[in-house]
């Protein structure tokens, strides 16, 4: 692989962001889905991942900038190109050829493995005797372990959902980016501000797609109102109705149904219709909590006319002390 700057287009002294921003720009062209016929465009995507896995690192970066590592992550041999300065098996202790000898590391010679500790730092010592996390081992086999390539970038999306639609749980129709339009199943206990996430509806990436982030935004409703999981609603009455007793229409979020009002029944009473509320995480659903408002008609000289004469002794403000 050849510089892993040149690679991504990039100067030595790219931020981060640049350093991402040119990789998936490239990626997104050279990705094998857009070249099946192309098998060059797979090999130069092969090298652009790598060139990214190691510049995306910074502990692989700034080992890289120091000549510490090699653009395969592979450690550089502290001695050039001539293996350990002549230093080879058919040489006897004590021996030299332009190099160093053992007599140089002490009388009693010393691990070479203590020798490159010093040059690349404890840290560099892998489990199993290697050094540069992985580079080579006792064995001299290369053993460096490439990351494994990012996966896409989550894509956040905002869904409103009507307020009878969420206590309902209806199926919203969502459109992704690309125009993919999918039918979106409410969770139970939803409410505003729940955020679902849709598995690999994200960008595309080397490793795979994200996922896409949708946020519910409930909108609020004319008359109907959240309490916890229960909705509450204010319902109109008239005076012959609170007085007499009746069955009126009443609005729910699943379509109206029918409530009877007991007749001597006064503003401010709350009847309860079971099941008409939200969903609950923990299953079923709220209730609707009607509280009752008994409303005078607009010209009340006839109400007046009927109850001349009569009046209402029963203290209805005693209980407040007055």
């Amino acid at each position: 692989m050849a510089d892993p700057y040149t690679t991504l287009g990039v100067a030595r002294s790219a931020s981060e962001k640049d350093i991402k921003s040119a990789y998936r720009k490239l990626a997104k062209e050279l990705h094998p889905d857009r070249n099946a016929d192309n098998p060059k465009a797979a090999e130069r995507f092969s090298e652009v991942t790598r060139a990214y896995d190691l510049l995306s690192d910074k502990d692989k970066r700034a080992r890289f900038d120091r000549g510490e590592i090699d653009q395969d992550g592979n450690p550089r041999s502290p001695f050039g190109g001539g293996g350990f300065g002549g230093f080879g098996a058919g040489q006897g202790r004590g021996s030299r050829s332009g190099g160093f000898s053992t007599e140089d590391l002490g009388a009693d010679g010393a691990d070479l493995g203590d020798l490159f500790e010093g040059l690349f730092g404890r840290g560099g010592r892998s489990p199993g005797g290697g050094f540069g996390g992985g580079g080579f081992g006792r064995g001299g086999a290369n053993t460096y372990q490439r990351r494994p390539p990012p996966m896409g970038a989550n894509v956040p999306y905002r869904l409103r959902v009507p307020f009878t639609d969420a206590a309902a749980r209806k199926d919203q129709r969502i459109t992704l980016g690309g125009g993919a339009a999918i039918d979106l199943k409410l969770p139970a206990g939803v409410e505003d501000g729940t955020q679902m996430r849709l598995k690999g509806k994200g960008e595309q990436g080397p490793g795979g797609a994200g996922d896409a982030l949708v946020t519910i935004e409930i909108e609020p409703h004319p008359f109907f109102r959240r309490e916890g999981d229960d909705v509450r609603l204010d319902l109109p009455i008239t005076l012959d109705e609170a007085v007499n007793g009746a069955k009126v229409k009443v609005p729910t979020v699943d379509g109206p149904v029918m409530l009877t009002i007991a007749a001597g029944s006064s503003s401010g009473k709350v009847l309860r219709l079971k099941g008409k509320g939200f969903s609950r995480k923990s299953g079923g659903r709220g209730d609707q909590l009607v509280t009752l408002e008994i409303q005078l008609p607009a010209d009340v000289s006839e109400l007046a006319r009927r109850l001349d004469g009569w009046s209402d002794s029963s203290g209805v403000r005693s209980r407040l002390g007055v």
